[in-house]
């Protein structure tokens, strides 16, 4: 849709109701205009130096990757290990990333899952483990823990409820309280646990970095179930997903 262009939105709302929208885009096709004057989220195309495309979305003063992470290369296009033998991964201490149940087809729908060498990337507090490179396409990068609250405290109440994919396609049932009214479209990555050898949760939850060094790496955990959103730490060899947040 070209900037000015005042276009119709069709939408489906249950199998038997079609609703028109009058919109009107911006010129960088992320920000609409409903007919009666409210913005709501919209999401435009990011990316990676993979060629691997990501929604985004603009929920309050930040623009957030409305995906899960797939990139298996940092920004400068240097390749980070798959690494799918259980005693590799319950040793390194560097970057490394693998798919849920190390299977590849999870990859388009559930994205990657990476350790916490590989978001390493805090001048503050960074252990040195992946040289200061950025996993994150260019412009963007792994939040921090006050990122993180910022996204939760503009969304307030149900903020869980807020952040996550509506449907059961890939959360569990119940999904409670999922309206994804923040466009941020949550899914569940599951994780891989740090000896290694066993993956958990992927239709469960969706846990995933921040940059932030607590004596181990800093998380953020959203829920199938209706529970708020929490922030706590995990050793660095668990498996998680990666969100990107704009610079």
């Amino acid at each position: 849709m070209k900037s000015g262009i005042l276009c119709i939105l069709l939408l489906l709302l249950g199998p038997k109701l079609l609703v028109a929208q009058l919109v009107l885009t911006s010129p960088n096709g992320t920000i609409l205009t409903t007919g009666n004057g409210l913005a709501f989220m919209a999401k435009s195309a990011l990316a990676d130096v993979e060629g691997n495309v990501y929604n985004i979305a603009t929920i309050g003063t930040q623009t957030w990757m409305a995906d899960n992470l797939k990139s298996t290369k940092y920004n400068d296009g240097t390749s980070l290990p798959n690494v799918t033998d259980d005693n590799t991964w319950s040793t390194t201490t560097t970057a490394a990333y693998c798919y849920y149940d190390n299977d590849p087809s999870n990859k388009d729908s559930h994205g990657s899952l990476y350790n916490w060498y590989a978001v390493d990337n805090n001048d503050a507090s960074k252990m040195a483990s992946n040289g200061g490179k950025n996993i994150c396409p260019k412009g963007w990068h792994v939040p921090s823990d006050a990122e993180w609250t910022t996204l939760v405290d503009y969304l307030g109440t149900n903020a869980n409820g807020k952040l996550k994919e509506t449907g059961l396609a890939h959360w569990s049932d119940p999904n409670h309280g999922a309206t994804n009214e923040s466009g941020f479209t949550a899914v569940p990555g599951g994780f891989r646990h740090f000896a290694g050898f066993v993956f958990f949760q992927k239709n469960d939850y969706l846990w995933m970095w921040s940059t932030t060094w607590y004596g181990h790496g800093g998380t953020i955990r959203i829920y199938s179930l209706d529970y708020p959103v929490s922030q706590n730490m995990q050793m660095e060899r668990y498996g998680l997903s990666v969100r990107c947040l704009k610079d």
